[in-house]
């Protein structure tokens, strides 16, 4: 039985959604915020996301991306009520593997269910480890052993480094603020002092850069937070 987890606050939506979807043999689990969404992701197994973005804690934009730090496989549908291209085009910038509106139909959301799950059971069945690893330069990072090469040779890093370097990654030439980085990595909703993670970008730095006073790769901007570079 193939289990899908499904974020939506909207209450009798989520309800009649989950009741379809158990008629159709799936198993759901349905949660109502973005934080509860991340955690029940972490801690089970499933073969689909079902996603809203205007959701209450930590919208699905940032559940989503928090998605991707931990799998990059797993197909990620947002039902939205937003329409506009640009919606759509920062849903699947955010790591999306489909879209669809409100109201839908149901046939159709059942199909690119199924689709979606039957797509990545081929992906997975096909998968080239390789495109775990990440090469930059002299340097390269293996996202699922937490394995690296840097400056000095072979490394073991943490997983907070890890979900740090795979998010600036992700969004490449891109610039991540502190407090984005914060939610997302350490899912704090509280920011606390942000040298946390300025601390962590000066190890990475060490790690990587030939020059960590003046890096090439993990850039600062100024007031704002950092950018990978490449």
């Amino acid at each position: 039985m193939k289990r899908i987890l499904l974020v939506e606050d909207e209450e009798n939506l989520q309800h009649a959604l989950k009741l379809n979807l158990e008629m159709e043999n799936y198993q759901v689990h349905a949660v109502g915020d973005g934080n509860t969404a991340v955690r029940v992701f972490r801690e089970e197994k499933f073969d689909l996301v079902i996603l809203d973005i205007m959701i209450p804690e930590m919208d699905g934009w940032m559940v989503c991306e928090n998605i991707r730090l931990h799998n990059s496989n797993i197909p990620v549908l947002f039902l939205s009520a937003k329409n506009t291209s640009a919606d759509r085009v920062n849903s699947l910038r955010k790591g999306g593997d489909d879209y669809l509106t409100k109201p839908f139909d149901l046939e159709e959301l059942l199909l690119r269910i199924k689709k979606l799950i039957e797509k990545n059971e081929r992906i997975q069945s096909n998968e080239n480890k390789s495109n775990l690893l990440f090469v930059f330069g002299k340097n390269w990072i293996n996202f699922e052993s937490y394995e690296a090469w840097g400056v000095e040779g072979k490394l073991a890093l943490t997983k907070k480094e890890i979900l740090l370097m795979k998010l600036l990654i992700d969004n490449k030439n891109q610039v991540v603020s502190r407090e984005h980085i914060l939610k997302v990595v350490w899912d704090y909703t509280v920011i606390p002092n942000t040298r946390t993670i300025d601390n962590f970008v000066l190890n990475l730095r060490k790690y990587f850069e030939d020059d960590p006073k003046n890096p090439q790769y993990i850039q600062s901007v100024r007031g704002v937070g950092y950018k990978f570079v490449f």
